[in-house]
């Protein structure tokens, strides 16, 4: 890249957001010997707690992104709704990783769509919808149970709604909004698996192993290392995400989330330009947690070595069941990390924890 990598001990990393990914990340940083400055609009958000500064202001304050970028070496983001033109505007002064292209794929699920198949990645069956009308036709034209998700801004289950084959759907399109959107045919699925990848300066890949994941309400509750799939199958899983992060001339860690298909296919269902919730079983079953991954990417260091010491279960503590953590801090083999939420709202992610056990086989 430039004379300025790999990143020295003492350096400073910029983060555009300040949740608990980003909280996450300071902690990695500061582990490797790097400072972290966060810029987000709360000045009490998750990441505040552990960054060595923290400059207050929206996303896409120019004056503010231009003041983080003259305290730092490089910049990185916590999450794809990140205004694309502002970050675009920012590398041209400053490294910045992801590249944009990637947080432009990753912000419209049409675009992604299109993305992923045109370099020959197989997704469920969709269609662009911008109007009841066009939701009709395209409702008809796929067949059967769909899923009606705005294009952007969608997370954890907001913005989409379920389509059933046999029930009125008129007054959908209107339910998110009336905003342009994205109409997916349901597929039968065996079950959901996620591959957390890394991609360095260098162009060196590293994978850590799928892990298998359950939602409910669309937010994930666990997931579960090894996944139940074959080794083809995981093999195959890595060979996308490796595809997907070499086509963004990427660098970072990606999440690439998949179905597996009664038949066994696999299908990208998307894509997060960052870390991810269900790579956050690496922090206590991996000696390289998905966070130092990222890290040392972004700072030109050599990719760690993603292998499993242990398998593992993650569970997300939402909302109340952060009461659980005294209690989880008593068992045997369980790591416990909470985000430094001070409410705990239903539907909030407040922490999770990981229980690990010895290594199977797969």
């Amino acid at each position: 890249m430039t004379n300025r990598f790999p990143l020295p001990p003492g350096a400073a990393i910029g983060m555009i957001g300040g949740g608990q990914l980003g909280r996450m990340m300071a902690s990695a940083a500061a582990r490797l010997g790097y400072r972290m400055v966060v810029l987000d609009p709360d000045a009490g958000c998750p990441a505040a707690q552990l960054a060595s500064e923290t400059i207050t202001a929206a996303y896409d304050d120019r004056e503010a992104l231009a003041r983080l970028a003259g305290r730092v070496s490089v910049v990185t983001y916590e999450f794809e709704n990140v205004p694309v033109e502002p970050v675009r505007a920012l590398s041209r002064i400053i490294p910045v990783f992801p590249p944009p292209e990637a947080l432009e794929v990753a912000q419209d699920r049409v675009v992604e769509k299109a993305f992923l198949n045109g370099i020959g990645i197989r997704t469920a069956p969709w269609r662009a919808v911008d109007d009841p009308q066009e939701l009709d036709h395209a409702f008809l034209d796929l067949g059967g149970d769909c899923i009606l998700k705005t294009r952007r801004l969608g997370y954890d289950g907001k913005g989409q709604a379920v389509l059933r084959e046999n029930a009125s759907h008129g007054e959908a399109f209107d339910g998110l909004g009336g905003v342009p959107a994205i109409l997916e045919k349901k597929i039968p699925f065996e079950r959901e698996i996620s591959v957390i990848a890394a991609r360095g300066q260098d162009g060196s890949f590293a994978a850590f192993d799928p892990a298998e994941n359950v939602h409910g309400l669309g937010i994930l509750k666990s997931s579960t290392i090894p996944a139940a799939v074959s080794p083809e199958q995981r093999q195959a899983a890595c060979d996308i995400a490796q595809s997907i992060l070499d086509k963004l001339t990427y660098v970072g860690v990606i999440g690439v989330e998949f179905f597996v298909g009664k038949d066994g296919a696999l299908l990208v269902n998307e894509i997060a330009p960052r870390v991810h919730n269900s790579g956050h079983w690496t922090e206590a079953a991996c000696t390289i947690s998905q966070f130092e991954q990222h890290i040392r990417a972004v700072a030109g260091l050599p990719l760690g070595n993603p292998a499993r010491h242990s398998d593992a279960v993650m569970e997300n503590l939402i909302g109340s069941e952060v009461d659980r953590a005294s209690s989880l801090l008593g068992e045997a083999g369980v790591m416990l990390t909470l985000y430094g939420k001070s409410e705990a709202r239903p539907g909030r992610k407040m922490g999770h924890f990981t229980r690990v056990s010895p290594r199977s086989e797969a």
